[in-house]
Parts: structure tokens; C-alpha cells; sequence
């Protein structure tokens, strides 16, 4: 297959540099676009709306339709892994994600030990239809949420600002949360495998809050549950492409190379580009780092940030994207303007 028809961001992905880096923003799918608003209205809740395929896949092809992005990321959440295992989840607007605790080994037993599959076939036939309507030479890429992220909102019922519920519950009962990570770890290996196979071309395992734990922590409740979902994932699909982003890594980052299982890491806002294409393997792809607040502000700052970005990656495999998700308020024009200022070259 030819690299155009595998498309600018899988060729990069499999460590090729090209004349412009494939360009894709994390929440690309989402409320700063009116025709977002207009669909989303016509579910009764947000979990409704992510496990009704047509309402997401349609969702998903919108940012495509409307920028050419180079990948699309399906519209999900990561919170469906929970609400399939029998957690009650729910969102609050305005308040965000809502769950019935687990604070004992009890909670956790009471737990479904796979994933409720008619609940996820409904991700996995969204997958399906995007990948039939998506040009050839744009790429899907899945997702799930890393087993650590995941757990915080096990644990604590909702987010919180420094995970302190869920830290301190992975000292207090350190067994029980092994068996909460260790079950999250296996159902994230199918839920990406699935996606997968249904058409799926990358997958991102996103770690929102790896940054938040000391060094002794993030190697046993980040580290190694991201690796062991790469390196299960690659034993069902040898080829499948990874993303890694654990959010807050700073200098730990580097660890993700020792596993040939991932490869590209997602860098986030608080990581400088040049750092980061000093101290990183050039074996491994790099993604990011746009602070979405330059995109919202538009003028001098973007184009200075988006120029920084580019010029610290000259010369590497780098894929443009945010350092974390785009803002709801974030202007179309910006948007549009950030695609033209990157594929000038």
C-alpha cells in the first residue's frame, strides 16, 4: 500500500518524516462546532450519545468534513470501560462525570470481570461506520483510557484535582487496587483489540493523570499498566499502531522507549519541544504540543507557538497536535488558520 493511501499519519507513525506533519487535535469532535451542538442535542444523556453509532460516527466525521484533518478520533469516552463492567455512571452538566464509588474489596467484587458486550458493540459499530465513510488517506484512530485515569474516577466517584482519594486508596488497599488495575488493564487490551478490528487504524491510550503520582507509583500504577496493554494488544494485532499520553510525566517520559510495543508518545503542554527531541529516542514518534489556550487566543501567540513546535521537530517524525484537548470556545478561524500556518511548511 502506498504512503498516500495509508495516509500522512500512519506513514509517520511507522517513523517516516514528511515535508509537513499529519496534523489531528485531541476533542477535535466537540462543542466549539455548532454542528456538534446540534447533533448532541438529539440524545437524552452524553452516554446515550456515545453508544448510539450513528449519532457518534457522525460526531466523529464532522471535524473531518470540515477541516481535513489527517486522523479522526472516534467520539467516545473513556468512561464507557466502567459503565460496561456495571459501575453506575452518569454525567452532570456542567459538573461532569458521576459514579457510584468503589471503596472496598466488596465494590470491586460486585463488578462485572468483562465488559458488558452489548453495551461496547455499540462503540465497536460506530468504528465500523466511520471507516466506511473516511477518505481513503485519513486515518481512525481509537482509544481507551489508561488504567490508572480510569480508576481515579472509579474511586473517588467523580474527578478531582489531585486524585488524593485514589492515591491514598493504592496505599491503604494496595491489593484491592492491583485487582482494579489488573482488570482494567485486560478489559482495555479487548476494548482496543475490538476497536481494531473494526476498522480502527492507531489507538491512544490516554493517561490524563499520570502526573500526579510519585516516581515508586507512576512506574507500578502508570508505567506498567500502559506497557502491559501495548504489549497485549500487539499480541492479538501484531501491527497495530500506539499512542501513548500520560499527562504530567515530565522527565519520566523517557521509560515509555523501553517498550518497542508504542510508537509515539503524546507530549503535553508543559513539555518543551526542544527537550523533548533531545532527550526522546528519535525511534519514537512525537505528538503534540500546542497549549489549546494559544489556539483560543489566537494572533502573535498561535503563530509563535505553532513556529516553536515546528521548528523543535524539524527533521523528526512529529505529528501536530494540542498538549490536551481543545476548548469549547476555541474560535473556528483559529482552527482553520493553525492548518494553513502547518501545511505552508
Amino acid at each position: 500500500m502506498s504512503t498516500q493511501s495509508r495516509s500522512k499519519f500512519l506513514a509517520t507513525l511507522d517513523g517516516h518524516v514528511t515535508s509537513t506533519p499529519p496534523v489531528w487535535l485531541m476533542r477535535q469532535a466537540g462543542r466549539y462546532l455548532p454542528e456538534y451542538r446540534e447533533i448532541r442535542a438529539k440524545a437524552p444523556s452524553f452516554l446515550d450519545f456515545c453508544y448510539d453509532p450513528q449519532l457518534a460516527s457522525e460526531a466523529t466525521v464532522q471535524p473531518i468534513e470540515r477541516f481535513g484533518f489527517d486522523a479522526a478520533i472516534l467520539f467516545s469516552d473513556i468512561l464507557v470501560v466502567p459503565d460496561a463492567l456495571g459501575q453506575h455512571v452518569r454525567f452532570e452538566t456542567g459538573e461532569g462525570p458521576r459514579l457510584t464509588p468503589i471503596s472496598n474489596a466488596a465494590d470491586l467484587k460486585a463488578l462485572r470481570e468483562t465488559s458488558d458486550q452489548g453495551k461496547m458493540s455499540r462503540v465497536y459499530e460506530a468504528v465500523e461506520r466511520v471507516r466506511a465513510r473516511l477518505p481513503q488517506d485519513v486515518a481512525l484512530i481509537g482509544f481507551c483510557g489508561a488504567p490508572w485515569t480510569v480508576a481515579t474516577y472509579m474511586i473517588a466517584g467523580q474527578g478531582t484535582s489531585d486524585q488524593a482519594p485514589t492515591r491514598r486508596f493504592a496505599y491503604e488497599q494496595a491489593d484491592v487496587f492491583k485487582a482494579l488495575i489488573d482488570r482494567l488493564v485486560h478489559v482495555s487490551i479487548e476494548h482496543l483489540v475490538q476497536q481494531l478490528k473494526a476498522g480502527a487504524q492507531a489507538v491512544q491510550i490516554f493517561d490524563s493523570w499520570a502526573g500526579v503520582l510519585p516516581i515508586a507509583e507512576f512506574e507500578r500504577w502508570c508505567l506498567a499498566p500502559v506497557l502491559a496493554i501495548a504489549k497485549g494488544v500487539r499480541a492479538q494485532v501484531p501491527n497495530a499502531k500506539i499512542i501513548a499520553f500520560p499527562r504530567g510525566s515530565g522527565v519520566n517520559l523517557p521509560q515509555f522507549e523501553i517498550s518497542d510495543d508504542i510508537q509515539a508518545l503524546g507530549l503535553d503542554t508543559s513539555i518543551d519541544p526542544h527537550w523533548a527531541a533531545r532527550h526522546i529516542d528519535r525511534k519514537m514518534v512525537l505528538q503534540g504540543n500546542l497549549d489549546p489556550l494559544a489556539l483560543l487566543a489566537g494572533g502573535r501567540g498561535l503563530d509563535e507557538a505553532i513556529d516553536r513546535i515546528l521548528t523543535a521537530f524539524r527533521g523528526r517524525a512529529h505529528i501536530f497536535n494540542l498538549g490536551h484537548g481543545i476548548l469549547p470556545p476555541t474560535p473556528i478561524p483559529h482552527v482553520e488558520h493553525l492548518l494553513r500556518r502547518i501545511r505552508a511548511g
